[in-house]
């Protein structure tokens, strides 16, 4: 079992930066790859951005690429979104997840945060 926090959402200007924190409990954190969906109202909840359970390789959906970083800290069983240039259509509930491989599909992710909101003003 894997019981994920996130933390770090809050509403920001566009142009602006933020950082979320997804903290994970248990011991085997370092063996589950990691990523961030978002889920706009109205709207399906779509992949952010995945890395692997080392931290050596990261994917991103085209719309954060170049923006958003993702990274995590094993020893401290936690990931992060560091997210730049907010836009507007960034604004989302956002979550993080836990999955034996990293991929961009909702249903391959055995283990949710409960989100955290993050809104982006224009």
């Amino acid at each position: 079992q894997v019981q994920l926090v996130e933390s770090g959402g809050g509403l920001v200007q566009a142009g602006g930066s933020l950082r979320l924190s997804c903290a994970a409990s248990g011991r085997t954190f370092s063996s589950y790859a990691m990523a961030w969906f978002r889920q706009a109202p109205g709207k399906e909840r779509e992949f952010v951005g995945a890395i692997s359970f080392t931290g050596g390789s990261t994917v991103y959906a085209d719309s954060v690429k170049g923006r958003f970083t993702i990274s995590r800290d094993n020893a401290k069983n936690t990931v992060y979104l560091q997210m730049y240039s907010l836009k507007p259509e960034d604004t989302a509930v956002y979550y993080c997840a836990a999955a034996r491989r990293a991929t961009s599909e909702v249903g391959d992710y055995d283990y949710w945060g409960q989100g955290t909101q993050v809104t982006v003003s224009s």
